[in-house]
């Protein structure tokens, strides 16, 4: 599909090595976001969207990981269908999944854990509610995406709902990059860490917390 594209609409997150794929006379266009820093707004990469597939291009929207996994898919599918535009939609691998699987961390180790939950540390404009409350009682290992900004936060809040401050964590920064790094700690240690994020982390970073964790085994 990348090799037939007129136009590629990629998020920041995609490789070069995927981006190499896309043929060379085509257009790419960069509608990266990025939490707290520079982002194109949902409501233009909408609009892009429409308006080359109303040319009679052939568009792809690459995302990284998979468009149904808090990556805003629905979204655009939403706008695609009014507009009257046929589309394919092709799955992808999820933050949650790829990060866990390039640490060496058995998200449902039928050992350590029954079941897993998939959370963003993130909520649309407007939504005061805290995602992550509710779930401090559950015993499922826990995966929190796009909560870099919200580590300490997200820690105390899961201390707060009644996981045990022993509980052991996994930092997965730039996960299945080449950059990929993974640190360890505990909801304790990670809900006293001074504000902003800890250990130099800069990049995306997923959090998996629960015994499953403690399994990293990461090179």
């Amino acid at each position: 599909l990348l090799a037939q594209a007129d136009v590629v609409l990629h998020d920041g997150l995609v490789s070069e090595g995927v981006l190499a794929l896309v043929r060379r006379d085509a257009t790419r266009v960069d509608v990266s976001k990025e939490g707290g820093g520079p982002s194109v707004p949902q409501s233009r990469i909408n609009a892009l969207l429409v308006e080359h597939a109303r040319r009679g291009l052939t568009v792809v929207r690459l995302k990284g990981g998979d468009p149904f996994v808090f990556g805003r898919g629905g979204e655009e599918l939403r706008v695609l269908r009014g507009a009257g535009i046929p589309f394919e939609v092709v799955p992808g691998i999820t933050a949650a999944v790829g990060a866990a699987a390039y640490a060496g961390i058995p998200l449902t180790d039928r050992d350590v854990a029954a079941g897993v939950r998939f959370v963003t540390a993130r909520r649309a404009d407007g939504v005061q509610a805290d995602p992550l409350a509710g779930h401090g009682a559950s015993r499922d290992t826990l995966v929190i995406y796009m909560g870099r900004a919200a580590l300490q936060h997200g820690a105390r809040t899961l201390l707060d709902g009644g996981r045990a401050a022993s509980t052991p964590v996994a930092l997965v920064e730039n996960a299945t990059r080449p950059a990929q790094r993974v640190l360890t700690t505990t909801l304790e240690e990670l809900s006293r860490e001074a504000g902003g994020a800890p250990h130099g982390l800069s990049g995306p970073v997923v959090m998996i917390a629960d015994a499953a964790a403690a399994q990293c085994h990461a090179l």
